[in-house]
Order: structure tokens, then C-alpha cells, then sequence
């Protein structure tokens, strides 16, 4: 189907509603699935009674939201305070959390989900030597787990996406957001779906499954932070440096608790895949989600889509898909488009913002390796038609010079429909010419997924991606690597020079007879004009019959492992004990549960415990994975050690530092802990999706009242929690017990248990009260 390209058009754009779409009508959220409707009078019915109830104008997030409410009318509303009980309208799980999250939905004994749900493989495929062979070798390796998810997607009447199918967050966006719609995914870039007016939130696989199994979804009501969008993009700056300045701007946790709308004039000159990406890397300053409202670049890319039906649906709700006049926002930030430079990004942090025309004199302040080893581009943030598009023209204008990437360049389709599509219009071909390796439709190297061998381990280096994420050692397991994030277009310059004191927007390059010459500003289309090929046959619907499916789980596995529930709380307090370590700095969910080889244990807790807190640095030797065991005063591995107070009886806990658990939604970081025996894990501060993670496994996730208080504890003291005094919007007490003798003194703790959470506590977990609750 050929795609309406839309002409930049600046200003408000406003849609008709036609009468004769009543907002009844019957139209399938999507293409792949029968009897999933899209509910926008069931919506527009809840919002209109939240509307009456708050009598006021309403931000996009809100909206959403509230239509979504399981109790409309009594439901408390208080951005920031309140848990809001939400009804999604689907779920999507990633195969590396969905292992995890079917292996607890099984134990909650009910025969389907009960609300469309897609598992999505793009995880577990490495990147070595090129797309067909690293997949080929993946579904060798993996075939035990894809056989497990396969198996049990079509027993629990779950849509399977096989390998080589795409990255979820694209596949997402090409088959099922639509706007106005919430779903929650296992993966914390989710939010990607906001580019087609979605509220997309990442969570842990407990959450999911309460959806999958028909409970009602917990979010705290989140707070709206308004990004309004003036002028317009040109030249080499695009969507995805909007999202650079905002990270500069907001800092890694600076949207926590908090929802992203962008709005405004702006908005109106960028892709629907533009948008996408600006909101998938939302998640990098802890954001709740990122959405855009509804507008003719959306209903374009549905058409495009094959979605036409769910375009003109939209159109006729349209005026609740968008701010309203006069809405007000917790906080405001303002960008001109048309002033905006290109951005890099990191390293080490993707909120260290730099501006290209003041890259260079960062990188010689901070003597970052001048020399760029790899430049990658694709992934889910941006991998789209355009991106492509735009990166062969400047990979074209250098051919035709006669140069090509002096750097080893990487190419990662986000979809096997782009990947067709690409292959088709020549992007692809461009792109290998220039001298791209074309690697799986999957995450690859942006999780860690990359067998790289071109530097040895603990040699500095920099890379540059247009990923999202680029914490120490996140791409390659180096954490001497420099990861640098940028725009696809800036990616493919700075590989072609091979350095980073390169700004192509000033300097000149050298043709193949020594010339000058300076590339020429990047062009590409939004949508492919012949619409989109959609490759090879890669989804798996669900049987008519499942009764007769089994479902492959090996009892001699050592990648599966059926769960068994956690100990209920004894209804005692917890007395004398040790830390298991006090983190010190930036601890990520890659500090606590590790990715890239540990992928493949993601469906074996005991086996993936073995990651716990490795990647954790102690604040009494400055190391990681390097701890003092209490009771032999030896020192071992993390845990190690959690093992060895666990098979004498002794609970521990974890003291960490600030946004304790940011980065990815693994669960896997909470239920590590929670198997080798910690009770609690007391920090300065969370990031949303750990801290609720925690609370689903049974763990008591608790904050120092007064901040500073971290800093009165040493590794070695002992402590004591009140767990008796747990009640809502009550402090807790430590007791510390000083290892050098000196007095007992106490700290005050803060959490944001509400009465169902402490039921999850006082039961040993969320999966504990629900499969108590079934049998009722």
C-alpha cells in the first residue's frame, strides 16, 4: 500500500469527527488477532466520569489513564500519591523476561490469559558474524527455551513472534499501538509505542502477569512533566537529538515518577517513528512513559501499517486524544526545534548531553580515546524506514566519493519488515557497500549480545551507537568502552572519519584522490513509498485447540526451571543481620543481574542468582563482587556469600546508594535476592520498576528517611528491622549495631506500601496472594 507522505506543516492540526463513526463501532486493535475490539466508547464512558469528578482541563497522560480506571467513580486521584488500579488494554513480554513471567502465570492454574498478550524473541540472538548465522546459531542454542515459549504460548493463547521476527518495541508499533490505548510491556524501552499515541509502561513480569491473569494493574499516579515542541528539525538534526537535550536537561532521574508529553507546534513536523524514538528513550531519565498526541504523521504510519480502519477509528476520538486547552503541567520544558543542535550522548551515562559543535573540545578535556573503534546503528530506538533511509544517503554521498567507513560499522533491522523493505528500495545494499555488517533482526549488541573480539577486555576504547542505553560495560562487557549515543546520521559520519573529532556539519573529509569535500545534509523518506514488504512469515498464532498442547519444561534443565513459592513472612522482626554489601554509586539493574551470557539462565532462578549483585561495587574495598562473609571472615563473591548465609538461616540485607535498580525492568533483579535469602534492600532512593518489582517478590524495598543516613552505616554493623511496624504511610525502624562496638542507634526508614503491597509482604509475594485468592 503507498503511503500519503504528509508536507512539514507547522501549527495545530485538527481532525473532523464524522457522525457517522459513532464511537461504538467495531474495530480490531489489530490485524492479528479476532475479537480484541478497541474500546473508545468504554474509554470515552470512564473519562467523562473522572472529567466530572475533577473538573478541570485534562493532560494527554491523564486521559489515558483515567480511561482506563477498574473504578472510575471511586477511584482516588492524586498525581504523585495515589495507586491508580488500571485495566491495560494488552500485554508484551520480550523472551528473556517472558520465561519468567509464564513460568509464574502457570502457577496461577488459569487455561488463557485474559488479556491479549504477545511474546516476542529478541533477546537471546547474538550478534558474531553476521544476521543468518548468528540466528541459525541462536535457534541451536536456544531451542529449549524458544520450544518452552512456543509451547506455552500456544497452550495459554499467547501470539508468538518467532526469532528472527524483530525487536518487540517495532514489532509493537507495526502491529498493535494504536492511540489512546494502554499496555504494559516487560521491557523497559515499552514506551516506544507512545510514537503512535500509546501509553506504553515497562514493568516487571509479576506485573504482567496480574494483567494476563485479570487482576487489576497498580501504577502510582504519576506526575506530567510537558515538553513543548516549536519550530522545526533540519539539516542533520533529528528526533532522536531531542531526546539527547531532554536526557541533558532532566538527568537519568529526573522523569522518575513522572509521564513525558510532548506537545505543541513541533510535534507536527516530526515521523511517527520519530516520536517513537524520542519516546522509547524515556526511559533513560526513569520516566513513567513518554506520549504524543494523535496527528495526521500517526494516522499515516497506520495506514501505511495496513491500519487505515484504526486511523479513521481514531479520528473520530480525536478530541480526547490530546491535551486539552489549558491543561497544566508539573513541569515544563521548551525546545526550538528549529535552534536544536545534534547531540552525543555519554559516555558511561546517556545524560551527559553534549552538543556536536562542543564535542570535540569535550573529548580532548576529558581525553576520551579520540580513535572510534565501531559505529552501530538500528536497534529499537532507531532502526525505522527513515533512519535507514537517512543513514544510506550519507553512506551513498561517501561511495560516490570513494570512501568508505574507516570504522568497523554495524547495521541492526528493527523488524524482518524493515529488513525486507530495506532490501528491496537498496538501503540495505548501500549500507553493505559502505561497509556494514547486516546483523539479526534483534536486540543484539544493544544488551550485550555481542560477541565482540577486535579490543581485549579492560582496553579503552569508544564506540558510538544510536542505541539508547550505554551504561559501563553495557554493549560489550568492557567497562573500559566508551559508548557514545547519537542519531543514526551522526553514527555513520563520525564512522565514516573513523574519529571523534569529527563534526560534520564543519568539516571536510578527504575523497578517494585527496580532495576535500563535505557531506551533504542526510534525506530520507518517513514511509517507503511502495509501502512495506513484510518479509518472511514469522508469527505463530495460538491453536483453535490447547487443550491437547503441552508444554516443554525439562525437569533436568539447566535454562527452565518450574518456580516454587517463596516462604510466607513469619510475623516476627528481623534481629541481628549482617549487610550483604553496601553499594556504593550507580547500581543498575546490569549491577544486579547482569545480561548478555546470563540471558540464557533467564528461566532458571537458581542458576541466574548466580549473577546476583556482581556487577555491584562494595563501598568498604572499593570492588565488585567482592564481599566480607561474617561468619568465617573470609571474602567471596556476592553470591556466594547470599548462599552461605542462606543455607545457615541468616537473613541479610543490601544497603544501597541513589535510583538503586535503574535501567532495565528485569525482575530478575528482585527475585535474585529474594531466593538466596535477603529480606531488604535499604537505599537513598529507588527507580520505580525495581522498587515495585521488589514489593511483587516479598522483599521490603525501604528508603533512609533522611538520605545522609547511608552514610552513618559501615559494611560490617549489624542490623535490626521492625517488620511488626509495617503500615501504610508509617515509618520504619533500624536498629544499627555497630561492628566497632560503639552504641546501637537508630535510623528511620520511609516506603510506599499501600494495604494490598503488604498483604504481597505478610503472604511472600504478590503470585502468594493470588494463587491464595483463587482458592477462595
Amino acid at each position: 500500500m503507498a503511503a500519503r507522505q504528509v508536507p512539514r506543516v507547522l501549527g495545530r492540526r485538527t481532525f473532523a469527527t464524522p457522525a457517522s463513526e459513532p464511537l461504538t463501532k467495531k474495530v480490531e486493535m489489530t490485524n492479528w488477532e479476532k475479537g480484541h475490539y478497541i474500546d473508545y466508547a468504554g474509554m470515552n464512558s470512564r473519562l467523562n466520569i473522572v472529567r466530572q469528578r475533577l473538573n478541570r482541563p485534562l493532560m494527554y497522560a491523564e486521559k489515558i489513564l483515567y480511561s482506563h480506571l477498574d473504578d472510575p467513580h471511586g477511584q482516588e486521584i492524586e498525581r504523585g500519591k495515589s495507586y491508580l488500579r488500571l485495566r491495560p488494554d494488552r500485554v508484551a513480554c520480550q523472551d528473556a523476561t517472558a520465561q519468567m513471567a509464564i513460568l509464574q502465570f502457570m502457577s496461577a492454574g488459569m487455561p488463557s490469559v485474559a488479556t491479549p498478550t504477545t511474546v516476542h524473541c529478541d533477546h537471546l540472538i547474538e550478534a558474531q558474524i553476521g544476521g543468518e548465522k548468528d540466528l541459525e546459531r541462536a535457534q541451536a542454542i536456544n531451542k529449549e527455551v524458544y520450544d518452552f515459549l512456543s509451547t506455552s504460548c500456544a497452550k495459554y493463547n499467547i501470539g508468538f513472534w518467532r526469532p528472527g521476527s524483530g525487536i518487540i518495541h517495532q514489532i509493537v508499533l507495526e502491529n498493535y499501538a494504536f492511540p489512546g490505548a494502554l499496555m504494559i510491556g516487560t521491557d523497559s524501552h515499552t514506551p516506544n509505542a507512545g510514537g503512535l499515541g500509546m501509553a506504553a509502561i515497562g514493568v516487571g513480569g509479576a506485573d504482567a502477569v496480574d494483567v494476563m491473569a485479570n487482576l487489576p494493574w497498580e501504577l502510582k499516579a504519576p506526575k506530567v512533566i510537558g515538553v513543548k515542541l516549536t519550530g522545526q528539525l533540519s539539516g542533520w538534526a533529528t528526533p532522536k537529538d531531542i531526546i539527547l537535550k531532554v536526557a541533558g536537561i532532566l538527568t537519568v532521574k529526573g522523569g522518575t515518577g513522572a509521564i513525558i508529553e510532548y506537545h505543541g507546534p513541533g510535534v507536527n513536523s516530526l515521523s511517527c517513528t520519530g516520536m517513537a524514538t524520542i519516546c522509547n528513550m524515556g526511559a533513560e531519565i526513569g520516566a513513567t512513559t513518554s506520549v504524543f498526541p494523535f496527528n495526521d504523521r500517526m494516522y499515516d504510519y497506520l495506514g501505511a501499517t495496513n491500519r487505515k480502519e484504526i486511523g479513521d477509528f481514531a479520528r473520530s476520538y480525536a478530541a480526547e486524544l490530546r491535551e486539552d486547552e489549558g491543561a497544566e503541567y508539573d513541569e515544563l520544558v521548551e525546545i526550538n526545534l528549529s535552534e536544536l543542535e545534534p547531540h552525543i550522548n555519554g559516555p558511561f551515562t546517556p545524560d551527559l548531553a553534549t552538543p556536536i559543535s562542543k564535542f570535540k573540545d569535550a573529548v580532548k578535556e576529558n581525553k576520551w580515546p579520540e580513535e572510534l573503534k565501531v559505529g552501530l546503528i538500528g536497534s529499537c530506538t532507531n532502526s525505522s524506514y527513515e533512519d535507514m533511509s537517512r543513514a544510506a544517503s550519507i553512506a551513498q554521498d561517501a561511495l560516490d566519493h570513494g570512501i568508505k567507513a574507516k570504522s568497523v560499522f554495524t547495521v541492526t533491522p528493527g523488524s524482518e519488515q524493515i529488513r525486507a523493505t530495506i532490501e528491496r528500495d537498496g538501503q540495505l545494499k548501500t549500507l553493505e557497500d559502505f561497509g556494514g555488517m547486516v546483523l539479526a533482526n534483534a536486540c543484539g549488541p544493544c544488551i550485550g549480545q555481542w560477541d565482540r573480539r577486535d579490543v581485549k577486555k579492560g582496553e579503552p576504547n569508544s564506540i558510538i551507537s544510536s542505541y539508547n542505553r550505554n551504561f559501563t560495560g553495557r554493549n560489550d562487557a568492557n567497562p573500559a568502552t566508551h559508548a557514545f549515543v547519537a542519531s543514526p546520521d551522526m553514527v555513520v559520519a563520525m564512522t565514516l572519519a573513523g574519529t571523534l573529532n569529527f563534526n560534520p556539519l564543519t568539516d571536510t573529509l578527504k575523497d578517494k584522490d585527496g580532495n576535500d569535500f563535505k557531506l551533504a545534509e542526510p534525506s530520507g523518506a518517513g514511509l517507503p513509498s511502495n509501502g512495506f514488504d513484510p518479509g518472511n512469515d514469522t508469527y505463530q498464532a495460538p491453536p483453535e485447540n490447547r487443550e491437547s498442547v503441552n508444554v516443554a519444561v525439562s525437569p533436568t534443565s539447566d535454562r527452565l526451571q518450574i518456580l516454587e513459592p517463596f516462604n510466607a513472612w513469619d510475623g516476627k522482626d528481623a534481629l541481628d543481620m549482617p549487610i550483604l554489601i553496601k553499594a556504593k554509586g550507580k547500581t543498575t539493574t546490569d549491577h544486579i543481574s547482569m545480561a548478555g551470557p546470563w540471558l540464557k539462565y533467564r528461566g532458571h532462578l537458581d542458576n541466574i542468582s548466580n549473577n546476583m549483585l556482581i556487577g555491584a561495587i562494595n563501598s568498604a574495598n572499593g570492588e565488585a563482587n567482592k564481599v566480607k562473609n561474617f561468619t568465617t571472615g573470609e571474602t567471596d563473591a556476592v553470591p556466594a556469600t547470599a548462599r552461605d548465609y542462606k543455607s545457615k538461616g541468616i537473613k541479610w540485607v543490601v544497603i544501597g546508594d541513589w535510583n538503586y535498580g535503574e535501567g532495565s525492568s528485569r525482575e530478575h533483579a528482585a527475585l535474585e535476592p529474594r531466593h538466596l535469602g535477603g529480606l531488604a534492600i535499604i537505599t537513598r532512593s529507588f527507580a520505580r520498576i525495581h522498587e515495585t518489582n521488589l514489593k511483587k517478590q516479598g522483599m521490603l524495598p525501604l528508603t533512609f528517611a533522611t538520605p545522609e543516613d547511608y552514610d552513618k552505616i559501615q559494611p560490617e554493623d549489624k542490623v535490626d528491622l521492625m517488620c511488626t511496624e509495617l503500615a501504610v504511610g508509617q515509618p520504619f525502624t533500624m536498629k544499627v549495631h555497630p561492628a566497632n562496638g560503639d552504641e546501637t542507634f537508630e535510623v528511620k526508614l520511609a516506603h510506599t506500601y499501600n494495604e494490598p503491597q503488604i498483604e504481597w509482604f505478610k503472604n511472600g509475594s504478590a503470585l502468594n496472594t493470588m494463587a491464595k485468592h483463587n482458592k477462595k
